[in-house]
Protein backbone atom coordinates (compact mmCIF):
# COMPACT_ATOMS: atom_id res chain seq x y z
CA UNK A 1 0.00 0.00 0.00
CA UNK A 2 1.50 3.37 -1.30
CA UNK A 3 2.30 5.94 1.71
CA UNK A 4 -0.28 9.01 2.62
CA UNK A 5 0.65 11.76 3.01
CA UNK A 6 0.72 13.62 6.57
CA UNK A 7 -1.19 16.58 4.65
CA UNK A 8 -1.95 18.29 8.06
CA UNK A 9 2.00 18.35 8.26
CA UNK A 10 2.70 19.48 4.93
CA UNK A 11 0.03 22.67 5.03
CA UNK A 12 1.87 23.49 8.42
CA UNK A 13 5.53 23.31 6.58
CA UNK A 14 4.07 26.05 4.39
CA UNK A 15 1.79 28.19 6.60
CA UNK A 16 -1.16 27.68 4.93
CA UNK A 17 -4.92 26.65 6.84
CA UNK A 18 -7.58 27.96 4.07
CA UNK A 19 -10.48 25.97 2.06
CA UNK A 20 -8.96 22.27 1.44
CA UNK A 21 -11.85 22.54 -1.45
CA UNK A 22 -10.05 20.90 -4.63
CA UNK A 23 -10.77 24.65 -6.03
CA UNK A 24 -8.87 26.97 -8.43
CA UNK A 25 -8.41 29.47 -5.56
CA UNK A 26 -7.26 26.65 -3.73
CA UNK A 27 -4.62 25.91 -6.21
CA UNK A 28 -3.58 29.04 -6.18
CA UNK A 29 -3.32 29.87 -2.63
CA UNK A 30 -1.17 26.70 -1.94
CA UNK A 31 0.98 26.84 -4.98
CA UNK A 32 1.81 30.68 -3.96
CA UNK A 33 2.58 29.33 -0.38
CA UNK A 34 4.55 26.24 -1.34
CA UNK A 35 6.73 28.42 -3.89
CA UNK A 36 7.36 31.07 -0.70
CA UNK A 37 7.71 28.63 1.91
CA UNK A 38 9.94 26.24 0.87
CA UNK A 39 13.63 26.73 -1.06
CA UNK A 40 14.72 25.51 -4.46
CA UNK A 41 18.35 24.44 -3.58
CA UNK A 42 20.62 21.36 -4.38
CA UNK A 43 22.72 20.93 -1.27
CA UNK A 44 22.71 16.82 -1.64
CA UNK A 45 24.14 16.73 -5.16
CA UNK A 46 26.47 19.41 -4.37
CA UNK A 47 28.19 17.25 -1.88
CA UNK A 48 27.62 14.09 -3.95
CA UNK A 49 24.64 12.81 -1.27
CA UNK A 50 21.50 10.54 -3.06
CA UNK A 51 18.41 12.21 -3.82
CA UNK A 52 15.49 9.96 -2.98
CA UNK A 53 12.14 10.50 -4.57
CA UNK A 54 9.96 8.54 -2.24
CA UNK A 55 7.49 10.13 -0.61
CA UNK A 56 8.32 9.43 3.05
CA UNK A 57 12.08 10.80 1.92
CA UNK A 58 10.40 13.63 0.96
CA UNK A 59 8.61 15.22 3.83
CA UNK A 60 11.57 13.63 6.38
CA UNK A 61 13.63 16.17 4.21
CA UNK A 62 11.28 19.28 2.58
CA UNK A 63 8.58 19.52 5.93
CA UNK A 64 10.19 17.95 8.78
CA UNK A 65 14.06 18.79 8.93
CA UNK A 66 13.04 21.84 6.89
CA UNK A 67 15.44 21.90 3.79
CA UNK A 68 14.36 22.52 0.12
CA UNK A 69 15.21 20.76 -3.20
CA UNK A 70 14.93 20.73 -6.78
CA UNK A 71 12.42 20.00 -9.04
CA UNK A 72 11.38 16.69 -8.65
CA UNK A 73 11.56 16.81 -4.85
CA UNK A 74 9.12 20.12 -5.02
CA UNK A 75 6.88 18.68 -7.35
CA UNK A 76 6.67 15.14 -6.45
CA UNK A 77 5.98 16.71 -2.91
CA UNK A 78 3.12 19.34 -4.09
CA UNK A 79 1.69 16.23 -6.18
CA UNK A 80 1.72 13.92 -3.50
CA UNK A 81 -0.60 17.27 -1.64
CA UNK A 82 -2.52 18.02 -4.39
CA UNK A 83 -3.93 14.68 -5.00
CA UNK A 84 -4.63 14.65 -0.82
CA UNK A 85 -6.77 17.72 -1.54
CA UNK A 86 -8.65 16.08 -3.81
CA UNK A 87 -7.37 17.65 -7.16
CA UNK A 88 -6.83 15.59 -10.77
CA UNK A 89 -3.17 15.66 -11.37
CA UNK A 90 -0.65 14.08 -13.78
CA UNK A 91 2.85 14.39 -13.80
CA UNK A 92 5.03 15.81 -16.37
CA UNK A 93 8.38 16.45 -17.94
CA UNK A 94 10.31 19.39 -19.74
CA UNK A 95 13.58 20.00 -21.62
CA UNK A 96 15.19 22.75 -20.44
CA UNK A 97 16.00 25.83 -22.46
CA UNK A 98 16.74 28.72 -20.31
CA UNK A 99 20.57 30.31 -20.58
CA UNK A 100 21.24 27.09 -23.30
CA UNK A 101 23.33 28.10 -26.83
CA UNK A 102 20.52 28.02 -29.52
CA UNK A 103 19.70 24.84 -31.01
CA UNK A 104 20.69 22.64 -28.19
CA UNK A 105 18.66 19.57 -27.25
CA UNK A 106 18.79 18.59 -23.56
CA UNK A 107 16.83 15.69 -21.55
CA UNK A 108 14.06 16.05 -19.92
CA UNK A 109 15.19 17.03 -16.86
CA UNK A 110 12.63 19.04 -15.86
CA UNK A 111 9.13 17.47 -13.60
CA UNK A 112 6.20 20.02 -13.94
CA UNK A 113 2.15 18.92 -13.40
CA UNK A 114 -0.97 19.59 -15.10
CA UNK A 115 -4.17 19.79 -13.00
CA UNK A 116 -7.57 19.70 -14.24
CA UNK A 117 -10.61 21.88 -12.51
CA UNK A 118 -13.61 21.93 -13.58
CA UNK A 119 -13.00 21.40 -17.28
CA UNK A 120 -10.09 23.29 -17.44
CA UNK A 121 -6.22 22.18 -17.17
CA UNK A 122 -3.83 24.20 -15.29
CA UNK A 123 0.01 23.83 -15.80
CA UNK A 124 1.42 23.99 -12.16
CA UNK A 125 4.97 24.04 -10.88
CA UNK A 126 7.04 25.05 -7.89
CA UNK A 127 10.73 23.68 -8.76
CA UNK A 128 12.12 25.70 -11.91
CA UNK A 129 14.41 27.72 -9.11
CA UNK A 130 15.17 30.78 -9.59
CA UNK A 131 11.95 31.17 -12.16
CA UNK A 132 9.82 29.23 -10.65
CA UNK A 133 5.75 30.21 -11.14
CA UNK A 134 4.14 31.37 -8.27
CA UNK A 135 0.58 30.42 -9.38
CA UNK A 136 -0.51 27.91 -11.68
CA UNK A 137 -1.33 29.36 -15.35
CA UNK A 138 -4.78 27.91 -17.90
CA UNK A 139 -3.33 25.54 -20.53
CA UNK A 140 -3.68 27.81 -23.38
CA UNK A 141 -1.23 29.45 -25.61
CA UNK A 142 -0.73 32.29 -26.81
CA UNK A 143 -2.17 34.75 -24.07
CA UNK A 144 0.09 36.44 -21.38
CA UNK A 145 -1.05 34.90 -18.05
CA UNK A 146 -0.44 37.26 -14.77
CA UNK A 147 1.14 35.68 -11.61
CA UNK A 148 1.93 37.03 -8.16
CA UNK A 149 5.42 37.75 -9.94
CA UNK A 150 6.34 38.36 -13.46
CA UNK A 151 3.99 37.34 -17.14
CA UNK A 152 4.05 34.07 -18.05
CA UNK A 153 2.98 32.72 -21.07
CA UNK A 154 2.84 29.16 -23.42
CA UNK A 155 3.65 29.25 -26.95
CA UNK A 156 2.58 26.30 -28.85
CA UNK A 157 5.77 24.42 -29.91
CA UNK A 158 4.72 21.24 -32.43
CA UNK A 159 2.96 18.86 -29.98
CA UNK A 160 3.66 20.69 -27.12
CA UNK A 161 4.69 23.92 -25.67
CA UNK A 162 7.58 26.28 -24.50
CA UNK A 163 6.56 28.14 -21.04
CA UNK A 164 7.88 31.47 -21.42
CA UNK A 165 8.57 34.34 -18.91
CA UNK A 166 8.74 38.12 -19.22
CA UNK A 167 11.60 39.80 -17.63
CA UNK A 168 12.45 43.63 -18.45
CA UNK A 169 9.34 43.50 -21.43
CA UNK A 170 10.87 40.40 -22.76
CA UNK A 171 9.77 36.67 -23.22
CA UNK A 172 12.50 34.36 -22.50
CA UNK A 173 12.26 30.80 -23.14
CA UNK A 174 12.43 28.43 -19.63
CA UNK A 175 12.14 24.84 -21.19
CA UNK A 176 9.83 22.96 -23.52
CA UNK A 177 6.94 20.33 -22.62
CA UNK A 178 4.50 18.11 -23.78
CA UNK A 179 1.98 16.55 -22.52
CA UNK A 180 2.84 12.85 -21.99
CA UNK A 181 2.02 11.83 -18.67
CA UNK A 182 5.32 10.54 -16.41
CA UNK A 183 5.33 8.41 -13.38
CA UNK A 184 7.75 7.66 -11.03
CA UNK A 185 10.48 5.57 -12.49
CA UNK A 186 10.69 8.24 -15.37
CA UNK A 187 11.35 10.78 -12.72
CA UNK A 188 13.93 8.40 -10.93
CA UNK A 189 15.93 7.75 -13.88
CA UNK A 190 15.87 11.81 -14.57
CA UNK A 191 16.94 12.57 -10.93
CA UNK A 192 19.76 10.13 -10.81
CA UNK A 193 21.29 11.66 -14.25
CA UNK A 194 21.38 15.22 -12.54
CA UNK A 195 22.50 14.03 -9.51
CA UNK A 196 25.31 12.11 -10.54
CA UNK A 197 26.07 13.05 -13.86
CA UNK A 198 29.78 14.38 -13.36
CA UNK A 199 28.89 17.52 -16.42
CA UNK A 200 25.50 18.36 -14.53
CA UNK A 201 24.99 21.43 -12.81
CA UNK A 202 23.85 20.66 -9.85
CA UNK A 203 26.79 18.36 -9.15
CA UNK A 204 28.98 21.26 -9.94
CA UNK A 205 27.65 24.32 -8.42
CA UNK A 206 25.67 25.08 -5.86
CA UNK A 207 21.40 27.17 -6.90
CA UNK A 208 19.62 28.54 -4.21
CA UNK A 209 16.33 30.26 -5.05
CA UNK A 210 13.17 31.56 -3.61
CA UNK A 211 10.37 33.94 -4.36
CA UNK A 212 9.13 36.19 -1.33
CA UNK A 213 6.47 38.80 -1.97
CA UNK A 214 7.85 41.22 -4.24
CA UNK A 215 11.21 39.70 -4.94
CA UNK A 216 13.17 36.90 -5.55
CA UNK A 217 16.49 35.76 -3.95
CA UNK A 218 18.88 33.29 -5.64
CA UNK A 219 22.29 32.48 -5.26
CA UNK A 220 24.96 30.74 -7.42
CA UNK A 221 27.67 29.47 -5.81
CA UNK A 222 29.00 32.64 -3.99
CA UNK A 223 26.72 35.05 -5.55
CA UNK A 224 23.23 36.50 -4.16
CA UNK A 225 21.02 38.52 -5.64
CA UNK A 226 18.12 39.70 -4.79
CA UNK A 227 15.49 40.82 -7.75
CA UNK A 228 13.05 43.30 -6.89
CA UNK A 229 9.85 42.74 -8.76
CA UNK A 230 9.43 46.60 -8.96
CA UNK A 231 13.16 47.80 -9.17
CA UNK A 232 16.80 47.27 -9.72
CA UNK A 233 18.38 43.91 -8.72
CA UNK A 234 20.98 43.88 -6.10
CA UNK A 235 24.34 41.59 -6.39
CA UNK A 236 26.83 40.52 -3.83
CA UNK A 237 29.83 38.33 -3.60
CA UNK A 238 29.69 36.15 -0.27
CA UNK A 239 33.11 35.52 1.18
CA UNK A 240 32.72 32.07 2.39
CA UNK A 241 31.39 29.26 4.21
CA UNK A 242 30.19 31.66 7.31
CA UNK A 243 28.75 34.43 4.69
CA UNK A 244 27.00 31.27 2.62
CA UNK A 245 25.65 29.84 5.54
CA UNK A 246 24.35 32.39 6.96
CA UNK A 247 22.50 33.82 3.90
CA UNK A 248 21.39 29.84 3.52
CA UNK A 249 19.82 29.85 6.71
CA UNK A 250 18.38 33.99 7.59
CA UNK A 251 17.46 34.12 3.97
CA UNK A 252 15.83 30.69 2.83
CA UNK A 253 15.51 29.41 5.78
CA UNK A 254 17.09 26.47 5.64
CA UNK A 255 17.68 24.63 8.92
CA UNK A 256 21.51 22.91 8.78
CA UNK A 257 23.26 20.77 10.74
CA UNK A 258 26.96 21.03 11.25
CA UNK A 259 28.34 19.48 8.86
CA UNK A 260 32.26 20.12 8.49
CA UNK A 261 31.58 18.51 4.88
CA UNK A 262 29.35 20.89 3.78
CA UNK A 263 31.42 24.15 5.15
CA UNK A 264 34.23 22.91 3.43
CA UNK A 265 32.21 22.53 0.33
CA UNK A 266 31.06 26.31 0.98
CA UNK A 267 34.78 27.78 1.00
CA UNK A 268 35.70 26.52 -1.81
CA UNK A 269 33.28 28.48 -3.24
CA UNK A 270 34.97 31.07 -3.27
Amino acid sequence: MAQALDLDGYLRRIGYDGSRAPTLDTLRAVHFRHALAIPFENLDPFLRRPVRLDLESLEQKLVRERRGGYCFEHNLLFKAALDALGFRVAGLAARVVWNQPDGATLPRTHMLLRVAIDGQDYIADVGFGGQTLTAPIRLVAGIEQATPHEPFRLLAAGDGFFMQLSIGGEWKSLHRFDLQEQLLPDYEVANWYVSTHPQSRFVNNLTVAMPAADRRYALFNSEFAVHHLDGPSEHRRLAGATEIRQVLEEVFGLTLSIDPELDTALDRLR
